[in-house]
C-alpha cells in the first residue's frame, strides 16, 4: 500500500472517532433538553462513527499496515439553539466527505485499485449523510411534545421514534 494512502487512512481512524465524540455531544446537548429521541439518534451515529473507525483499523491491519492510534480531539461546538447541532452534523459530514475523497484521490493516484474499492462503500455513505441539509428541508424539525416523548423526523430515523406534533426550533 502506498505510504500517503496508508497515513491519510490512519487519520481518517482518530477523524471517525472525533466524529462519534462529536455526536455524543450533541447527544449530551439534547438529552440536557430533555429531547430524548434527538439525544438516542445522535448516540446511534456515535456507534456507526466508531464503526467507521473499526472498518479502517481493520482493513490497514489486513493489508499489513501499521495502525497509529492518536489522541481524539475534544468537540468544541457551542450550541443555542436545537437546530444547531443539527447544522454542525450537517457540516461535519460535509468536512468527511472532503476527507473520504481526498483519501479516493490519492489512492487512484497510486493505483491502489483494493483501496479505491474499500472506500467505495464511504463515499456511497458520505451520500447519505449528505443526502437533505436539515435547515432546507422541510423533513428535518425539531419537536417535542413532552421532554420523554421527543421525535427526529427525518426519514432514517422516524421509524425510531413516536411522531409528534413540532414545537418551534428556538
Amino acid at each position: 500500500m502506498d505510504r500517503k494512502v496508508s497515513e491519510l487512512l490512519n487519520d481518517q481512524i482518530n477523524k471517525e472517532f472525533y466524529s462519534a465524540y462529536l455526536y455524543l455531544d450533541i447527544a449530551n446537548f439534547y438529552s440536557d433538553k430533555g429531547l430524548d429521541g434527538f439525544a438516542n439518534w445522535y448516540e446511534i451515529q456515535a456507534r456507526e462513527e466508531q464503526d467507521h473507525a473499526m472498518l479502517i483499523y481493520q482493513y490497514l491491519h489486513n493489508n499489513n499496515q501499521k495502525v497509529t492510534l492518536e489522541a481524539i480531539a475534544k468537540p468544541d461546538k457551542a450550541f443555542s439553539t436545537l437546530m444547531d447541532p443539527l447544522q454542525v452534523a450537517y457540516e461535519h459530514e460535509q468536512y468527511v466527505t472532503a476527507l473520504i475523497n481526498a483519501i479516493y484521490g490519492a489512492a487512484q493516484s497510486a493505483n491502489d485499485f483494493r483501496t479505491v474499492q474499500f472506500l467505495d462503500w464511504f463515499v456511497k455513505e458520505q451520500g447519505e449523510e449528505e443526502k437533505i441539509p436539515p435547515t432546507s428541508s422541510p423533513r428535518w424539525s425539531c419537536s417535542a411534545a413532552t421532554p420523554k416523548h421527543s421525535t427526529c423526523s427525518t426519514a432514517s430515523c422516524r421509524h425510531a421514534f413516536t411522531p409528534l406534533p413540532p414545537l418551534p426550533c428556538k
